[in-house]
């Protein structure tokens, strides 16, 4: 029995898959950081209508263009200042955490499932159709992303949803031919064989067979291309293409104040700061989801 017990492994030694994860994440210690900023942004969108001081809309015109409370002419009761018609800083900038984490999460899920079931379908279909898709999403690839969704939301008209829809369909090749090649590698594996040969059918073997085994690089591109909706929305909004005046969206604010720059630089630098720490922070955690759920960069 004392054989027995010294050579059974313990159950309780293994670590989970939860707790695997997070000691690989958490080795990179951008990714921390970057979850960290994250979670305060995820925050400060769901609760943006409480920790808003003030109506994002609302014009103080009393105060207008009005410097941050640290500098000279400055008030607490407008801690980062006013903007050229008098409405507080810090309240917009609050709420356009909203508009930005809405627009990440709507060009993100509509991105992936229409670009992974269009890889899907190209990874089991006959050669001819999966040529056709393949060179159809060359194409795409073709033009800049950021000139292409231009071109669409001309297309469509200027708005905050045109512009999600655009960014969308710019963003599926990347998912399509991701989850193509993920497809392919797996089709030549044992287990694929075996569900075949066991009769599952090909709706089976493409969602419950094959998919969960593609999910880890295509979580990894997911968390990449949230932060690039973001910039491309800021992008569209500042080219007076995407949120139009008076959303408070981040691009759309950089745009109302470019010509105060010179007279105002609260006005232009905070609108972008929000941009690059929200960005870059994703970034970082995108960084660390890719070391922990890729095995190649697994470390023994």
């Amino acid at each position: 029995m004392a054989e027995l017990s010294a050579t059974t492994p313990k159950t309780e030694d293994r670590p989970s898959a939860l707790r695997e994860f997070w000691f690989y994440f958490s080795e990179n210690r951008g990714a921390v950081i970057g979850l960290y900023v994250f979670m305060a942004f995820v925050i400060c969108a769901a609760f943006a209508p409480l920790l808003a001081p003030y109506d994002p809309t609302e014009q103080f015109r009393d105060h207008i263009l009005q410097p941050p409370a640290w500098q000279e002419g400055g008030s607490w009761a407008f801690p980062l200042g006013t903007d050229p018609l008098g409405r507080d800083m810090l309240s917009r900038l609050i709420m356009g955490s909203r508009y930005s984490f809405f627009v990440g999460i709507v060009v993100v899920c509509v991105a992936v499932t229409g670009g992974v079931i269009i890889g899907l379908l190209s990874g089991f279909a006959p050669k001819w159709v999966d040529t056709l898709i393949m060179r159809v999403m060359d194409i795409i690839l073709s033009f800049p992303s950021l000139l292409l969704a231009l071109v669409l939301v001309a297309i469509l008209g200027p708005s905050l949803t045109n512009a999600m829809i655009a960014i969308a369909i710019v963003f599926q090749p990347h998912y399509v031919r991701l989850t193509r090649a993920s497809v392919l590698s797996e089709r030549q594996k044992d287990y694929v064989t075996s569900a075949r040969v066991a009769g599952a059918g090909k709706a089976r073997l493409m969602f419950k067979t094959v998919l969960p085994n593609c999910l880890a690089p295509i979580i990894v591109q997911a968390a990449l291309s949230f932060s690039t909706a973001i910039l491309d929305a800021a992008a569209l909004g500042f080219l007076g293409m995407g949120a139009q005046p008076p959303t408070p969206e981040w691009g759309t604010m950089l745009a109302e104040a470019r010509e105060f720059i010179l007279r105002a630089w609260w006005v232009v630098t905070f609108p972008g700061l929000a941009i690059l720490v929200t960005v870059l922070a994703i970034n970082l955690m995108g960084d660390g989801l890719r070391d922990a759920l890729d095995p190649k960069l697994k470390r023994s």
